[in-house]
């Protein structure tokens, strides 16, 4: 057992350090535990910052990982508000950046998560133009969709992934008008493929969701403050009271960046290299969650997952692991979304030019199916849409890396449980 004099520090207040805190104890670890996070608010989980709490169907207080008290009630020290400026890796602390306090610690956990990219063109100073990565960004945003759709209002959102594709249901559910730009043929083309983005399109479509694919903003028009209009690179205008900038996140690495720590290339997504044990090049500093850049045996490649699933199981795997237990980080990547009526969940890893076909299985039309991403018979990926309780036997497949015969793999007669082996 690690010695109960010791101090581990967590860097990052999101779900990955608040359940690197809560695994830390739960193993039994009796030293202390230091979890310092930037926001003011208690470590909180993202997904329903676009779903549930943004729709006001789920209240504020739910999206917290614990209770306030939990943390006391632990003995973790909890530091809001506050920001580490500086890791000194030779005397083993870290430096606040607000008052220059200084705290060593014995083993270093940095699960900074990442941050929205921003829209680099003319008028994004304008008060209209909002992003969607922290809690005070949904509380805001939620108020402003409310009112658009009061005043049949116009929201034009940047980027056709997940976060961008969430926000325009739900402004569609409050009633406002949505424009989607982006620069790929089909929505989620990056993640689902042509295939299946086409599907999503079809869906928002039918909500009332305009799309201007193959297009980027080139300038947010405004006037007094406020925000106007819109303008792609096609030389279009578009109505527009709000834009939301959804173009991706990118990993925090700066502080790991100024202690010299090893930082994946972008082509792996960036992020902090870390092994399978989560372990940086530094043997007492690890990362984990939307920071870290790992290697997946299953996959072949180093990836970075950005999931709620990928904080919800790395965070402990890290904590393990700084305990000096035998860990090896190895999950299958899992995410899963709600937009309208349709529910999806997603387990694999199956980036464009990585697969030969895609097996659906089920009515596509109805939009009751699952979707299987596929290489040489082997399934890389699937995607269950208003189909419940099968991710264990997806994941099963996916891992077994077995060739599986696609004709059964389409049959919804054949059970997925007879095709592991």
């Amino acid at each position: 057992m690690v010695d109960a004099d010791q101090t581990f520090v967590i860097v990052g207040g999101g779900l990955a350090g608040a359940k690197a805190a809560e695994t830390l104890r739960a193993e039994g670890f009796t030293g202390r535990v230091i979890l310092i996070c930037d926001e003011r608010d208690h470590p909180y989980e993202r997904p329903p910052l676009s779903k549930g709490y943004l729709l006001g169907k789920e209240a504020r207080d739910s999206v917290f990982v614990h209770e306030p008290a939990w943390y006391a009630r632990n003995d973790i020290e909890l530091h809001l508000g506050q920001t580490v400026d500086a890791i000194d890796r030779t005397a083993k602390t870290v430096r606040f950046g607000e008052d220059g306090t200084v705290v060593h610690y014995d083993k270093l956990l940095l699960a900074t998560g990442a941050e929205p990219r921003r829209l680099e063109i003319p008028g994004t100073d304008l008060a209209g133009v909002h992003h969607l990565r922290r809690l005070a960004h949904a509380e805001r945003l939620k108020g402003v969709l409310a009112s658009l759709g009061r005043d049949n209002g116009h929201l034009v959102i940047a980027g056709t992934g997940w976060i961008g594709l969430e926000v325009a249901a739900a402004a569609r559910e409050y009633g406002a008008e949505v424009t989607v730009v982006g620069p790929d043929p089909t929505p989620l083309h990056g993640v689902l493929g042509p295939e299946i983005g086409g599907l999503f399109a079809e869906l928002h479509r039918e909500h009332g969701v305009r799309f201007h694919f193959g297009r980027r903003l080139t300038e947010i028009v405004g006037q007094d403050g406020m925000v106007l209009a819109a303008r792609t690179d096609d030389g279009e205008e578009h109505p527009a009271h709000d834009v939301l900038a959804a173009i991706g996140a990118a990993p925090r690495t700066a502080l790991a960046e100024g202690a010299g720590l090893e930082i994946a290339d972008r082509v792996y997504g960036g992020g902090v290299v870390v092994d399978e044990r989560l372990r940086t090049s530094d043997p007492d500093i690890y990362a984990a969650g939307d920071v870290a850049s790992f290697p997946h045996a299953l996959f072949g490649t180093r990836v970075r997952v950005e999931h709620w699933a990928n904080a919800l199981n790395g965070g402990p795997a890290a904590a393990r692991a700084m305990l000096g237990q035998d860990v090896t980080y190895d999950r299958v990547p899992y995410f899963f979304s709600d937009q309208y009526d349709l529910g999806m969940e997603y387990s694999g890893w199956a980036p464009p030019g990585s697969y030969d076909q895609v097996v659906i299985r089920g009515d596509a039309g109805k939009r009751e199916f699952i979707a299987f991403w596929v290489k040489e018979g082997r399934v890389l990926a699937g995607m269950n849409v208003n189909v419940w309780d099968v991710t264990e036997p997806i994941q099963r497949l996916v891992r077994s890396r077995a060739e599986v015969n696609t004709e059964a793999l389409a049959d919804p007669h054949v059970s997925l449980e007879s095709l592991v082996p």
